[in-house]
């Protein structure tokens, strides 16, 4: 049995916490991914996970097994996809993770062009609103919106995302529409707990910047959920322009506050630091930063 097949199948699991999972994304039956792991640890004459009928877990000896061995499978593949690549072609796996409202509709948008000039590039792209292990779950490339954490990872910025704080004309002729920042204490705001301030929002006039601390906010960790309860007329939101353009167009939703700024928010593309970028995700990064208006 070939060991870098049962290294990949072992860092899928890994990854994956699942034989079922590490299956999907191999294109192995369960039951093939579950014989090349034991047969690495028969090989090993060691214990590299911890299984239940619920669960997987690495072993300790696993965790330091797989901390091995990811970089040699990074540099198998890394010497396929330059073979290929000399040949003139971008080639090989592209891993990358994006939030689910922007991914599926501005970032999808953004990938189309790309993946047709490149046909041969394999992109794998994971959409959640949930923060993810970039390097534990081995991800090339991650696309985030917002101010960003302390992180160890690489930011690219690709361009700036302004945030619209808005509501639907029924819920604004109901409670009022707010003449100045402070008249939001008063209102059922909506709010994106990605966000780093969750209950704060900043605004700007001018030179003199007002920052209004909520009060019984509606939380929700995804842009597009807080978009779609400010158009079903549940109180004020402030959401990137991507997720409300749409119903500000048709008139679902109006811009609230209009003589103010509020915050914006920077779009990144973000990857690790100990992590040779690959000539294809290099060039995905400068795609999108063409595509978002960034070079």
């Amino acid at each position: 049995m070939d060991k870098i097949e049962t290294m990949r199948a072992f860092v899928a699991v890994a990854q994956e916490n699942s034989f079922t999972g590490a299956g999907r994304r191999l294109g192995h039956s369960t039951k093939l991914v579950s014989k090349y792991v034991q047969q690495l640890e028969s090989q090993l004459q060691t214990q590299l996970f911890n299984r239940t009928t619920r669960s997987v877990s690495l072993t300790d000896v696993g965790a330091a097994y797989l901390e091995r061995c990811r970089p040699i499978l990074e540099q198998m593949d890394e010497l396929d996809s330059l073979v290929r690549e000399r040949q003139g072609a971008l080639a090989g796996p592209i891993r990358l993770t994006a939030p689910t409202g922007f991914g599926s509709t501005r970032l999808t948008s953004a990938l189309i062009p790309f993946l047709r000039q490149h046909r041969t590039v394999e992109l794998e792209m994971k959409l959640t609103d949930n923060r993810v292990a970039i390097v534990e779950e081995g991800f090339d490339l991650a696309v985030r919106i917002g101010a960003l954490r302390d992180s160890t990872l690489i930011a690219k910025k690709l361009s700036d995302m302004p945030l619209i704080v808005c509501a639907s004309p029924d819920y604004l002729d109901k409670h009022g529409r707010p003449k100045d920042p402070r008249a939001l204490t008063t209102h059922t705001c909506l709010v994106d707990n990605n966000q780093v301030e969750l209950n704060v929002w900043r605004f700007r006039s001018g030179s003199n910047e007002h920052v209004v601390r909520l009060n019984g906010a509606v939380q929700a960790n995804s842009p597009g959920a807080i978009t779609q309860m400010a158009v079903g007329g549940l109180g004020i939101a402030r959401c990137p322009q991507y997720a409300a353009e749409a119903a500000l167009e048709s008139g679902a939703l109006e811009h609230v506050l209009p003589n103010y700024t509020t915050d914006v928010f920077g779009l990144y593309a973000l990857y690790p630091p100990n992590r040779h970028l690959t000539r294809r995700v290099r060039a995905l990064i400068d795609h999108l930063a063409s595509e978002f208006g960034n070079s």
